[in-house]
């Protein structure tokens, strides 16, 4: 038993990655599914077919490399986090598309809450915000709106889970209802300082307890998978959501290491330690990671769009035909142009939390065209790095009462570009460094997983084969950089008067 299967299921398709026994990838196989979009601001996925989209992509990674299901040692999940499903306990069938972490639709709930005078509460429990992108009221509005849904909840007959608790239940023939400390503390209805689900926060929002799944370590036995499923049982034995997996697998477990991934969003996640740091800047307090029932915590902050943009200019504006033109195109933009791109599409994240903003271009001229776009797109991920990164440090220092010199480890598909690696680091005005591997969601998930089954090193060997690709210096001089950066304050306060 030499391999690892890591299952990252994402925002826009599902992956199965195979590691061998010296964590090197054997082989990747990758499905798209639909992205469902009922309204404005609404966004879901149809939750079968990220079932079957998995399930094909973990048989068919198998069979491309000739890896039989008796040579895996484990399986390792990472998922989309936030994203929200129901199901029939006797059937496995969700009773509602899934709704995705991007959906807006409960903005109205939490307004209405936070009026109510909820947030302090919500906050000090979970370390999460009164947010939309959360899975709580996301629970509540499918109990409230699905006629019948709420009596069956109190009839224990649905159950709820984040997507990684939907593929545990679908691969062990639906024995296993589990989920992950990660995973839970991003449902708004988990007590991230006592390590159980809050009683006093599902009461808040009308979630009955029994639908909830039971929560273990990240690295920990989650069942055996169905054996018609892969041809033999494979022990499941590491889970984490997306962004705390590739905080693993970039091996950020020191306080002070910081990581940020740059997918569909982006998120940056500060190792704080087995200390959680309230924020008194709007970041979310989160845990890193769960090991031995032992707690590591993390300062996060949450961008909603960042790769979303870019595929933007492709699909929407159709100025590109792959991402991977962004950069080329953004080099040909006229330097005296100050084009400032706010893609609010979905709202604002962090520092901001604003759900009803929306996207806003500033600083159009006559002569902008295409490349001024794609510049602005990809200056805005850099910029709304730098207002986590500013918010984080600020936390950081009252907390510590010192500033940590972080360089930030960066990871996902717009890390593998060097034009927007090096805006970022001139934005920031600090080192950026790019591994080598750079499949490190996966790699965590994988990690966990081969840890548990004796087969990966533990976390001060794991950390040791961290490798660097490239270190990006920043170039812009401070006085040019700081314009930039005004100029992008300037505009998010306008975009969020509209």
């Amino acid at each position: 038993m030499s391999f690892i299967l890591a299952i990252d299921q994402g925002t826009t398709s599902s992956r199965a990655i195979l590691f061998d026994a010296a964590m090197q990838v054997v082989g990747v196989a990758q499905r798209e599914f639909r992205q469902i979009f009922p309204q404005g601001g609404w966004v879901e996925h149809d939750a079968e077919e990220i079932w079957q989209t998995t399930l094909s992509v973990c048989r068919s990674v198998l069979a491309d490399h000739g890896v039989t299901p008796q040579q895996l040692a484990g399986i390792g999940i990472t998922n989309q986090r936030e994203t929200t499903v129901i199901w029939d306990r006797a059937s496995g069938a969700p009773i509602h598309n899934a709704i995705v972490w991007q959906d807006r639709r409960t903005a109205d709930l939490c307004a209405a809450l936070e009026a109510e005078g909820a947030e302090p509460l919500v906050e000090a429990v979970t370390g999460l915000r009164l947010d939309p992108y959360f899975s709580g009221t996301k629970v509540k509005w499918l109990l409230d709106t699905l006629p019948g849904a709420r009596a069956r909840a109190m009839r224990g007959e649905l159950a709820f889970g984040t997507i990684d608790s939907f593929l545990i239940w679908r691969l062990t023939g639906g024995r296993v209802h589990a989920t992950d400390a990660t995973n839970a503390a991003r449902t708004l209805l988990f007590d991230i300082h006592q390590g159980v689900w809050s009683a006093e926060i599902c009461a808040l929002l009308d979630v009955p307890m029994d639908m909830l799944p039971e929560v273990q370590d990240s690295a920990a036995d989650f069942g055996l998978t169905d054996p018609a499923l892969l041809g033999a049982a494979v022990p499941i034995l590491g889970v984490a959501g997306d962004q705390q997996a590739a905080t693993i697998g970039q091996a950020c477990f020191a306080p002070g290491m910081m990581k940020s991934t740059y997918g569909t969003g982006c998120f940056a996640l500060l190792n704080t330690g087995d200390r959680p740091v309230a924020s008194g800047h709007r970041m979310l307090t989160t845990i890193a990671y769960q090991l031995d029932g032992k707690r590591t915590y993390a300062l996060e902050g949450s961008i909603f769009i960042a790769g979303a943009a870019v595929q933007w200019l492709r699909d929407g504006l159709g100025i590109i035909s792959s991402a991977a033109q962004s950069g080329e195109l953004a080099q040909q933009a006229d330097p005296s142009q100050q084009v400032t791109l706010v893609p609010a599409f979905t709202g604002l994240g962090a520092p901001y939390w604003n759900p009803d903003c929306r996207g806003a271009v500033f600083g159009l001229t006559r002569n902008s065209g295409p490349a001024e776009f794609a510049k602005a797109t990809l200056d805005s991920v850099a910029f709304q790095t730098r207002d986590l990164w500013e918010a984080m440090r600020a936390d950081w220092l009252e907390a510590h009462g010192a500033s940590p010199e972080v360089v930030l480890r960066v990871d996902g598909g717009m890390s593998a570009s060097d034009y927007t690696m090096q805006g970022l680091s001139d934005i920031l005005g600090a080192p950026v460094d790019r591994p080598v591997m750079q499949e490190t969601t996966a790699l965590g998930a994988a990690w966990l997983a081969g840890m548990r089954a004796g087969l990966y090193p533990g976390m001060e060997g794991f950390a040791a084969n961290w490798a660097l690709d490239r270190r990006f210096e920043p170039q812009m001089e401070m006085g040019a950089r700081e314009a930039a950066y005004a100029r992008w304050k300037r505009a998010v306060a306008a975009a969020m008067t509209v």
